[in-house]
């Protein structure tokens, strides 16, 4: 409704009247005072007179000042350079006097007109893309805004009249650095806010001059969508109306130096296809099916549970399947082989495929290459239905420098460290997250809970924790500088590794957290509030990888059987400290590419050899106290090396292949160790506990044998003998305890099924009252070459 003419007329002519009344009450003042300093003047003469009598003066009123609806420059420079911080304190409809004001910035429309219950106003076109209205309205009525285009009408609600999607709780908690729950308010979600449906952005940038929502919904021009900035918190907010599921969307960020960068969004739940890089408004509809597995993981903790997990690269484990693809298959075939785990790498969404998932730009959102969030869901879902949990890598320590990433996010160093010596990693070419940020932390602490509770993973595997543990990691004197103590530890990262580790294990019953972590660091898996002799807490994750037991029986395997009682001690040194952490033995696929041959390659000998090396290696892992990881491919014998290309050579195993015999072997063995050791509380159960082994034969160098003891919670035992030299060792005595009647081999590595020789012991073994190996009683056996053997009592 545009106010008539003659009103408007009116007020001007208003106008003047005041200003007339304004100008005679001048001239009073203005004569008043002329008397009175008359008076004072012929009072000093001597010239006296009676009071003036006080003549009445019309109080000075200042003529209104005209109000226009029309932004100022200053605000119309700030809103189409993106730099406003408050562009709904500007634009929307505000009351104003006179009315209500009522202003757009709609760039590239011919016309907008405000529409309400018995209202329909033009608004008047200020250039630029600027609309503006006074009406005489005494209050801001519920409206739309119907914006004419040059070939279409779009009716929609005004993005500035709504409040903001975050409540003051959820921003002191971001500035405190302890949102739990990050994901749930900043990133995109649809909602229904004040009644309307539309999705609420919200994104840190601290340092920005302004950010705008540039998408799919607004053919990537921001320029119409500024959001406002939350108070000191660096957060900056917009509610969309009418964008829902699908849209893609970046923040286009106004830097301090003025210039502007189109970003991702930290916190998207759902991304683009590499090397596509946009960020995709996400819903999740999934509905779980695994309470039953959810409600019984936490029975029994996981570093007195068997835990042999089977580690799956998932774009190259079958090229091409989708994830719910691979639901149909992986499960049953980790099933079959009888894995308790699967570790998936990698998850989380990254640009290079050669990376592996190890250089993340959506810390938030699974790899969209194999579909979307929902269907990574029905992944973990259907594993969980098998009987299967689920880790997966996750990567706290580093990001790339991708332009439209985290780096310099918001034009200056904000998730990555300040100083430049802490920020660049100098193996990766990547950049370090600044630890001692507390919104970086909460950032990362957040996103470890995220996958726990959003996804129902089961452990997180962290990546590279010696290179976030040390401030010289790979850096030469003068590259790095120590911390307040004077020493080389991160203590930002220390209490980062903490914090997150406390927080999961207490939202998350029954998860376990892994840390790949090559030092000799004190208290990896200890409590974080049981301090050690260096004086610091323990990180608090429930298993290490224990790669020193991974590298010495690697380098003792890849000896020719002949050498290896030369190096004796690189089988039997894990011992010495097998108790100082939970471990877990990784054959990684870190042991499998470049150059480092496939798993049956590192094998000394010929062809049969090697798999016999590989069969025997594998048994005496498994039988090691510790946990168990093999990586695909391994399971099988496959002789390549893996590529992340074109991965398993399953062709293998395919009958009409003349050596598939000798591949299927080795994964029969597999299988029958799974089924073993899940049978057999002796190889498990006491891992932790040094009362769960003891050496028989540990120093028998030039025999190449080994022999051990394990037991389980009640002492029952499990003798593991392995003989890793080429010939049969015939009535070699091995010292057993006297409370055993009769020994079963229930394991041999050895058998023909497995494509061995068939050397081994088929009926019970008695003891005899022989002392041997410092204990009463003992067994003479037949050791197959190249053979590792399971007895249990019969």
């Amino acid at each position: 409704m545009t106010p008539p003419k003659k009103k408007a007329g009116a007020k001007k002519a208003g106008a003047k009247k005041a200003g007339a009344k304004k100008s005679g009450a001048e001239k009073a003042a203005l004569k008043k005072a002329a008397a009175k300093k008359s008076a004072v003047k012929k009072k000093r003469a001597g010239v006296e007179k009676a009071p003036a009598v006080p003549v009445p003066v019309e109080p000075v009123v200042p003529p209104p000042v005209p109000f226009s609806p029309a932004l100022g420059a200053g605000d119309r420079e700030r809103l189409l350079h993106g730099t406003h911080h408050d562009p709904h304190g500007v634009l929307g409809a505000h009351p104003v006097p006179g009315g209500v004001v009522f202003r757009a910035l709609r760039p590239f429309a011919r016309s907008v007109t405000v529409v309400a219950e018995g209202l329909r106003a033009e608004l008047h076109d200020d250039g630029d893309g600027f609309f503006s209205a006074l009406l005489p309205l005494t209050d801001v009525p519920a409206y739309r805004l119907l914006v004419a285009y040059e070939d279409t009408t779009v009716e929609t609600e005004d993005a500035y009249r709504f409040l903001p999607t975050l409540g003051d709780l959820d921003l002191h908690l971001i500035g405190e650095g302890r949102h739990e729950e990050l994901w749930t308010v900043l990133g995109a979600h649809p909602v229904t806010h004040q009644g309307v449906s539309g999705t609420g952005f919200s994104v840190w940038a601290p340092n920005a001059l302004g950010v705008r929502v540039a998408g799919s919904f607004n053919f990537w021009d921001g320029t119409g969508f500024p959001m406002r900035s939350l108070g000191s918190s660096g957060v900056w907010e917009l509610f969309v109306p009418g964008v829902g599921d699908g849209e893609l969307y970046k923040f286009d960020i106004a830097r301090p130096d003025g210039t502007h960068t189109l970003r991702a969004d930290p916190l998207a739940r759902r991304t683009e296809v590499p090397p596509a890089t946009s960020s995709i408004v996400h819903t999740s509809r999934y509905e779980w099916g695994d309470a039953e597995w959810l409600d019984r993981r936490a029975e029994t903790p996981v570093h007195e549970a068997p835990f042999s997990v089977y580690e799956v690269h998932l774009p190259s484990w079958r090229p091409g399947l989708t994830y719910r693809q691979l639901a149909e298959q992986l499960p049953a075939y980790v099933r079959d082989l009888g894995f308790t785990h699967v570790e998936l790498m990698p998850v989380a969404e990254h640009p290079f495929g050669g990376s592996w998932g190890y250089q993340v730009t959506g810390f938030y959102a699974p790899t969209a290459r194999l579909g979307t969030p929902d269907d990574f869901k029905f992944l973990v879902d259907a594993l969980h239905r098998a009987g299967i949990g689920v880790l997966m890598d996750w990567v706290p320590a580093h990001f790339p420098r991708d332009a439209w990433a985290l780096a310099e996010f918001d034009g200056r160093p904000l998730y990555e460290h300040e100083d430049p010596l802490r920020a660049a990693h100098p193996d990766w070419g990547t950049l370090e997250f600044d630890f001692g940020r507390r919104e970086v932390r909460n950032f990362l602490v957040a996103n470890a809970v995220y996958w726990c509770e959003e996804f129902h993973i089961d452990g997180l595997r962290v990546d590279a924790v010696a290179s976030m543990l040390y401030l010289d990691y790979s850096r030469e004197p003068g590259q790095w500088t120590p911390n307040e103590h004077g020493g080389r530890e991160n203590l930002d990262a220390v209490a980062f590794l903490q914090e997150m580790n406390a927080t999961v294990y207490r939202r998350c019953p029954g998860v376990v957290t892994v840390a790949e972590e090559s030092t000799a660091w004190d208290g990896v898996t200890r409590a974080t509030h049981h301090r050690g002799p260096s004086g610091f807490g323990g990180l608090g994750f429930g298993l290490k990888w224990n790669m020193g037991w991974m590298h010495d029986s690697l380098q003792y395997m890849s000896h020719e059987p002949v050498h290896r009682k030369h190096h004796h001690h690189e089988m039997t040194f894990s011992m010495v400290y097998a108790y100082s952490e939970n471990y877990v033995l990784p054959i990684s696929h870190d042991e499998v590419v470049h150059g480092k041959r496939s798993l049956v390659s590192k094998m000394p000998g010929d062809w049969w050899q090697q798999r016999a090396n590989l069969r025997a290696y594998l048994a005496f892992m498994w039988a090691h106290p510790g946990k168990q990881l093999l990586f695909m491919g391994q399971e099988f014998a496959q002789g390549a090396e893996w590529s992340e290309a074109h991965g398993p050579d399953w062709w293998l195993l395919d009958p009409a292949y003349p050596a598939e015999p000798d591949h299927r072997g080795v994964r029969d063995l597999v299988r029958d160790l799974n089924a073993g050791y899940r049978s057999a509380p002796a190889l498990w159960q006491l891992d932790t506990d040094p009362a769960g082994f003891q050496w028989v034969v540990g120093d028998a160098a030039e025999d190449d044998v080994f022999a051990f003891l394990r037991h389980d919670a009640d002492g029952t035992p499990l003798l593991c003998v392995a003989n890793l030299s080429p010939v049969v060792r015939h009535d070699y005595r091995v010292g057993v305890p006297d409370d055993v009647p009769a020994w079963h081999e229930f394991l041999n590595t050895d058998a023909e099924r497995y494509g061995g020789s068939g050397v081994g012991h088929p009926d019970p073994l008695k003891p005899e009252p022989q002392g041997w190996h410092g204990r009463p009683a003992s067994i003479r056996l037949t050791l197959p070459p190249l053979a590792t053997l399971w007895l249990r009592p019969a």
